[in-house]
């Protein structure tokens, strides 16, 4: 009953692995009810022995249709990635996949007609805005990407945009959702795209190619093979170098019915640019080819198609003078949206081959003789709303003429595909549990089947005969490219009738539609809504009174589960996918006090799961630091662990983070931004240290800022230039644990005697925390006007080069600027006063780096101060006599002016002061500032020093390497 070859076609598509024992399919069963062959080079209606023997000679599995082509440029086989020489080689019609003659037998790649159908657990994709791709090829058509394309966030799918919708749903399964979850991990392939440095791990010969799509990589552990060689591996995966910092899938559970990708892996929804067309020709040869494009009149509706919306009033591609170019809908749904595609063919093209032209270009490989086209009326090929009820009322194509079209004049431009009246059909039931010996079973229907007497014919197919078929239902899923949707249907629902629906709405959807049975048991909802932005300081009455009015919420189904009253902070239970839904929705378009609303979809980490040796890693990334690099790490990062424990900073703080993460017993913090991104990210690790299993976790920089001060005590480097976010997060678990010290300033504003007029503007106490340094005076006026700049226009500042040129320019305006600090404040260290000299600026300095890696204090010993730490539990306070003094320091031809070392300072402030803390700056009244330890040491992860290369490396060892990636760091991935 099983199929080796579906087999391993199924197991390389969906996750698995081609081996013995994977799940395999039931031979496939014609209308009549006999088993079917696999699709082979000659099979099909009008494949006679002419058509045949231009054909592959062998049998072409997967679903592709080879043909021999006439070769006219160089061109590369997509099996070995080798040149072709010659001028004939062998071309999917469907799929473009080309091949040697010699290696048509041996491809294992599944043609994209058919890889829907061997998806083994539909997973949608998260696509992000569109963008240039250079040397990336489509993972439908397997053409080069010329033109802005989308790439998943997830996973390294990239597509065309018009391809979107024909894309398998074979994304990467991040979490269980209560839909065919299991605990066996295994590898999860993506074909092509690979460094062009790849090697092998099995043959270790190079696998990648600039040239073709070629090559298979997984994308949890990274390891790359051919597609020859991946039988040789085993099917699980072990995360590979980042099996320590990964959060395994099992180990998250997040049901999402009702939300996409983008809302569950929290992906900021950007405005995608322009729509356009990617048009292109076919290779030349015999018969039609295709020139797909999806045109739209529905301006800014993208849809679950993810099609390219082409806008009213665009242009047809204009066809050679021997060829006329056809509008092909493929259903009632295309017709009303004015989505088609576009095939070009030859003016004395006979009617079947029009027909098998139009298939290929929705990636329909079925028998043509089930189908018509059907001429589409003039008046509904602008999109008319009543055009999915009239559009069955046009004529055949062999009522136009046995030879297909002839003149532009006498023939309709736009044609629809029907499937013929069926008194029959063959359906694929799988099963909605993994174990089990196979993949999925075929069954007639007729007339009068039903969803209920389908389910007693294949219980006993899968071995479930014993139990009652009531503990059963049937599931019907669209495997949508942006979101899989499940309906259960009921009992009587007749499956002929409910085939023919769904063809006649659109085949594409019938080809990416796949029925499960499943045991019909009741599923809790549970959905985690995480809601940021109410004023803090509330009760739990009070929020829950404040959300209730804001957007409804219903009592008997949302429940406070935690306050987070000092951040101003909830999360719900929700007990109701559709209320969940709606109060997404809602709470991200309400303002509470005239400030916008969060509302993030948060997963459950399942930490008792968790492998014994596993410490996954939390990672905080600041988009908007280091010259805007941050978006790229952010999709980078989500790409190399699970997405789910990557969280964007600008979208709810990391709050969200440290609340997935709260019953995890070992983690550990990877921050990725400036010194104030860090401080920002420590003191909400000290808020929530009580409510944490790990109440100290290590924390690693990645300095995406301008000073970056930290991030080069640590080791980290001055900032981010490029380098391979794989190595960022090697060296992240090779780090070594260190303290820092943390501190503590109170910040008590009041009338002071030497304020003007007497008067100053009271503000309440306030603390902030403090692990770099604080300044008072020059330097924090200097920052202040550098952050001030930055606020009115943010997107100049997008290079550390530019920040630090604009720093340059703040200073020379304050060169003869002199306020006379010394006089407006008064010192005092450990209860004692101390005289300040001639001063424009005092700092409080932490750690031994200062304005982008300046040694303010010096490295000359003197008897009165110990050697600073970092971990000491002293600050060392220094003064600067102005901007040119400040100057110096960074230059590295002085040091500043030692004043104190201590653990308490009391600063009095008698008039309103720039005051900037870890880079973050802001004007602070007359009043006190009382400086202080706070509590426990942070802990820190520094990175480890590099163990020098060895200068006589073996010839073998750097073989063994294999060459460098071209073009630099950026290149190399995994």
């Amino acid at each position: 009953m099983a199929a080796a070859a579906a087999s391993g076609a199924r197991a390389w598509l969906g996750g698995g692995s081609p081996r013995p024992g994977s799940p395999a399919s039931s031979p496939d069963l014609d209308r009549g009810g006999r088993a079917r062959p696999e699709p082979g080079p000659g099979s099909g209606p009008g494949s006679g022995p002419e058509r045949a023997s231009a054909r592959s000679p062998g049998p072409a599995a997967l679903g592709h249709a080879f043909r021999k082509v006439m070769l006219t440029k160089p061109t590369f086989c997509h099996l070995c990635s080798d040149f072709i020489w010659g001028l004939a080689g062998f071309l999917c019609d469907v799929c473009n996949f080309m091949s040697h003659e010699k290696c048509v037998r041996q491809v294992k790649t599944p043609c994209t007609s058919v890889a829907p159908s061997l998806v083994r657990v539909p997973v949608a994709h998260c696509f992000g805005p569109r963008g240039l791709y250079k040397r990336k090829f489509c993972a439908v058509c397997r053409r080069s990407l010329e033109a802005p394309a989308l790439r998943c966030e997830v996973c390294e799918l990239h597509v065309h945009p018009d391809c979107v919708p024909f894309a398998c749903s074979d994304c990467r399964q991040c979490h269980q959702d209560g839909h065919r979850d299991h605990d066996t991990h295994h590898h999860h392939w993506r074909e092509g795209n690979l460094p062009s440095g790849a090697r092998c791990e099995v043959c270790r010969k190079a696998c990648g190619s600039s040239e073709v799509l070629a090559g298979l990589r997984c994308e949890w552990c990274g390891v790359q093979v051919h597609t020859a060689c991946s039988p040789a591996l085993a099917p699980e995966c072990t995360f590979g170098r980042l099996r320590t910092l990964v959060l395994p899938p099992a180990c998250v559970r997040l049901l999402s019915r009702n939300f996409s990708k983008t809302h569950c892996f929290r992906v900021s929804e950007r405005a995608c640019p322009e729509p356009g067309e990617l048009v292109w020709a076919g290779e030349p040869g015999a018969g039609p080819r295709v020139r797909p494009v999806c045109a739209s009149t529905d301006e800014g509706d993208d849809g679950e198609d993810g099609g390219d919306p082409a806008g009213s009033g665009r242009e047809l591609p204009v066809p050679e003078s021997n060829k006329q170019t056809l509008k092909i809908f493929d259903g009632n749904d295309a017709v009303h949206r004015n989505r088609f595609r576009v095939v070009s063919v030859p003016r004395l093209a006979r009617s079947e081959e029009v027909l098998e032209a139009a298939l290929r270009a929705y990636y329909i490989t079925e028998d043509p003789r089930g189908f018509e086209l059907q001429a589409l009326p003039c008046p509904l090929q602008a999109g008319d709303p009543e055009a999915g009820g009239k559009a069955g009322s046009g004529r055949t194509l062999e009522e136009e003429g046995g030879r297909g079209p002839r003149s532009r004049e006498v023939t309709p431009e736009a044609w629809v595909i029907r499937t013929l009246p069926r008194t029959q059909d063959v359906l694929k039931i799988y099963p909605a549990w993994l174990k089990v010996g196979v993949a999925y079973v075929s069954v007639r229907v007729t007339p009068e089947s039903t969803a209920r007497t389908v389910v007693l014919e294949v219980l006993p197919l899968l071995g479930r005969q014993a139990e009652g078929p009531e503990s059963f239902q049937l599931e019907e899923v669209f495997m949508g490219s942006r979101q899989v949707q499940r309906t259960v249907l009921a009992e009587e629902e007749r499956l002929l009738d409910r085939l023919r629906d769904i063809r006649q709405t659109s085949l594409r959807q019938m080809s990416q539609t796949r029925f499960y049975v499943a045991e019909s048991k009741a599923v809790a909802p549970r959905v985690s809504l995480f809601v940021g932005g109410l004023p803090p300081g509330l009760s739990p009455q009070e929020y829950g009174s404040l959300l209730d009015k804001a957007v409804a919420t219903k009592a008997d189904l949302v429940t406070l589960s935690h306050v987070y009253s000092s951040q101003g902070a909830v999360v719900l239970d929700v007990a109701c996918f559709a209320e969940a839904e709606r109060l997404y929705m809602l709470v991200r378009d309400t303002a509470v006090h005239g400030r916008l609303l969060t509302a993030l979809v948060l997963p459950d980490v399942l930490h008792t799961k968790l492998p014994p040796d596993c410490r996954p890693l939390l990672v905080f990334v600041n988009p908007k630091s280091g010259g805007l690099k941050g978006r790229d790490l952010l999709c980078s990062f989500r790409k190399l662990l699970n997405p789910h424990q990557v969280f964007e900073l600008t979208n709810g703080g990391p709050l969200p983070g440290l609340h997935v993460f709260a019953r995890v017993p070992r983690f550990r913090v990877l921050v990725c931004g400036g010194d104030g991104t860090v401080g920002w990210v420590l003191a909400a690790l000290e808020e929530m240290r009580l409510q944490l299993a790990c109440p100290e976790p290590a924390v690693a920089i990645l300095p995406l800022g301008t000073g970056n001060d930290l991030g080069r005590v640590l080791r980290w480097g001055p900032g981010y230039s490029g380098e391979d976010p794989l190595s960022v997060l090697v060296s992240v678990d090779e780090a070594d644990a260190v303290l820092v010290d943390r501190w503590t300033i109170l910040l008590d504003a009041h009338e002071a005697g030497g304020a003007e007029n007497g008067v100053a503007d009271l503000e309440p106490p306030k603390i902030v925390q403090m692990s770099n340094y604080c300044g008072i005076g020059i330097d924090a006026e200097l920052s202040l006007d550098f952050h001030q700049a930055r606020e009115e226009e943010p997107s100049k500042f997008t290079s550390r080069f530019h920040n630090k040129g604009v720093y340059v320019r703040v200073g020379l305006q304050k060169m003869s600027h002199a306020r006379s600090l010394h006089k407006e404040i008064r010192l005092q260290v450990e209860q004692q006063e101390v005289e300040l000299p001639s001063i424009e600026g005092l700092i409080f300095i932490n750690i031994p780096s200062w304005g982008s890696g300046a040694d303010l204090w010096g490295s000359d010993s003197d008897s009165r101060f110990e050697k600073p730490r970092m971990d000491d539990g002293l600050l060392e306070v220094v003064g600067v006599t102005g901007v040119m003094h400040m100057g110096q320091v960074q230059g590295g031809l002085r040091s500043g002016i030692r004043i104190a070392q201590g653990a308490y300072f009391r600063v009095t402030l008698l008039k309103a002061t720039p005051v900037q803390v870890d880079g973050e700056p802001w004007v602070q009244a007359p009043g006190h500032m009382i400086i202080s330890a706070v509590g426990p040491k942070v802990h820190m992860l520094r990175k480890a020093k590099q163990k020098p290369k060895k200068a006589g490396t073996p010839k073998d060892a750097r073989a063994e390497e294999g060459p460098a990636p071209e073009g630099g760091p950026k290149e190399r991935r995994r």
